[in-house]
């Protein structure tokens, strides 16, 4: 009997290797670098880690359901934490053993009912199943600039450390949570630091009344979404003022409608004047920046925080061109016996979904050789099932949130179905 192929040995790729496991179900297990982690691992080659970097969902709620965070983490666990975590997850597990490190994936491509997994090393293999688990942040999105800029250009792919900003002029491009965390390092590092935001942003604060701010909001009864938005936007008004006297724009949206900015020493600086904020780039000429509104600042460097290309370049005719893998519930392709794991952009924690939705993968192959009517139904649920994961919030207009679902309709879904399925998850 063919085997399963796992790409890729980040978190999502062990929770996949740790669910076919739980089931018997051999695998084959391949990791490009020479460790595991995935982008956790601040020495790989590639890696988008830099040494500010902390989870921006708390220890209480962001471990595998299997096997909590330790007691002893802080609220927010660094980033050598959460691979020193991966690391244990692997070692308690026994997955560590069964991965092939240093072999890279080349190719992935269907022969009939099975695939064939070329290796950058030449070697192939066959496969029932192919499960991408190779992670959605190692090819950045680098913009190009307006007008014709002198100065050093690099998109934070490359950054590591505040030392690199040390007697630098620096502008920030961009506010997701990195280009927060980059902006607070360049706020206390750099001779000059600004930051440069095309939309306002909602500030989520890591702890509310002394309590991490996930725990906090599902502390109490879920409320209808829109009920929620304003509960939470009224909040955040009371806690962080009016931003927009800090330089910052306006909100052009309602909180949740973007990817959760849980950052607020950014707010702290430009309340000290460690850093200024500016609108959109119009236009750049030697080291001169042009923003929308007309002010300029003078910078030796621009650091793009611009995110990444959701690409898989041994794999993408399979998962289509568009600004997400075309992937049922976020892991499961229209084409049998592939899925992904990983890439799945959402408000929630990351980790509890990788293994729900992993622990559902392992019960679908599981379904091909023992119980083939059930397998043959969930392909046509995969083909046919449009559902929407949305929770009733309209999502900013941004190629990051097309496929973007809401944690707490994504995760109802995925009982709902596994119920129908009879099947069960953590």
């Amino acid at each position: 009997m063919l085997d399963t192929a796992i790409i890729g040995a980040g978190p999502a790729g062990l929770a996949a290797a740790y669910a076919l496991k739980q089931r018997g179900l051999p695998y084959t297990h391949i990791e490009r670098n020479q460790g595991i982690g995935g982008v956790w691992d601040i020495d790989a080659p590639g890696s988008p880690m830099y040494e500010s970097a902390h989870f921006i969902s708390s220890k209480t709620l962001s471990g595998f359901p299997s096997f909590p965070m330790p007691d002893a983490y802080p609220d927010y666990p660094n980033h050598r934490q959460i691979l020193a975590y991966l690391h244990a997850f692997a070692a308690t597990n026994g997955l560590a053993e069964a991965i092939e490190l240093d072999t890279a994936a080349a190719k992935v491509e269907p022969t009939g009912d099975t695939y064939r997994l070329t290796r950058e090393n030449g070697l192939t293999t066959e496969h029932a199943q192919v499960i991408i688990a190779s992670g959605a942040q190692w090819i950045p999105n680098i913009p190009p600039l307006p007008g014709t800029y002198e100065g050093e250009i690099r998109h934070t792919v490359t950054y590591r450390s505040a030392k690199e900003l040390e007697g630098r002029s620096v502008l920030v491009v961009g506010a997701g949570n990195s280009g927060a965390d980059i902006a607070c390092d360049a706020a206390r590092a750099a001779d000059h630091a600004a930051i440069s935001l095309r939309r306002g942003y909602h500030f989520i604060p890591k702890h509310v009344f002394g309590m991490p701010s996930d725990v906090f909001a599902t502390g109490g009864p879920t409320l209808p979404m829109w009920l929620e938005q304003r509960v939470f936007g009224a909040m955040l008004r009371v806690l962080n003022g009016d931003v927009t006297r800090l330089g910052l724009p306006k909100p052009d949206h309602k909180v949740f409608e973007t990817h959760p900015l849980m950052n607020t020493q950014l707010l702290h600086h430009l309340g000290h004047g460690d850093i200024t904020a500016r609108p959109a780039i119009k236009d750049t000429h030697g080291t001169t920046v042009t923003f929308m509104d007309g002010s300029t600042e003078d910078v030796d460097l621009i650091l793009l925080a611009t995110g990444y290309r959701h690409e898989v370049p041994y794999a993408q005719e399979l998962l289509g061109y568009d600004a997400h893998p075309d992937l049922y519930l976020t892991a499961f392709s229209r084409h049998a016996g592939l899925y992904g794991l990983g890439f799945v952009e959402t408000n929630g924690a990351s980790y509890v979904l990788m293994e729900q939705l992993a622990t559902m993968i392992a019960q679908h192959i599981e379904d091909r050789e023992q119980r083939p009517d059930r397998w043959i139904e969930f392909e046509r649920v995969i083909a046919t099932d449009t559902p929407d994961l949305t929770r009733g919030v309209r999502f900013v207009d941004s190629p990051r949130h097309v496929g973007y679902v809401e944690s707490t309709a994504l995760t109802r879904y995925l009982h709902r179905t596994a119920r129908r399925m009879g099947w069960s998850i953590p």
